[in-house]
């Protein structure tokens, strides 16, 4: 059994027991989260997709931590003109492991 979930914007295939890194996500470390933003569940031969979610749908999750990804790292630079410039970005994001489907 899957689901394919909407999170920070971006979707994810996901099946029990599964971890995964998404957008950053406020609540404590080893919450328990719900996800109601299901695109569609599959168990089987069985597939519901939503319109655009689905009304049963819900994903439970558990969060296992909070972190920074690697920089990256950015460069401006305009030719002839004596202009440069380098900044970097680190993306904040939240671990989970999915521990239940239902839908």
């Amino acid at each position: 059994m899957y689901a394919v979930i909407v999170s920070g914007g971006k979707q994810y295939r996901v099946a029990e027991g599964d971890v995964l890194k998404v957008e950053k996500i406020v609540a404590e470390e080893g919450a328990t989260i719900n996800i109601e933003h299901v695109l569609m569940v599959a168990d089987g031969d069985q597939i519901q997709v939503g319109a655009p979610y689905l009304a049963n749908g819900n994903v439970t999750a558990t969060i296992k931590s909070h972190g920074r990804g690697e920089k990256i790292k950015i460069v401006k630079m305009r030719r002839r003109k004596h202009y440069r410039k380098r900044t970097g970005h680190r993306q904040s994001y939240t671990e989970l492991q999915i521990t239940g489907i239902s839908g």
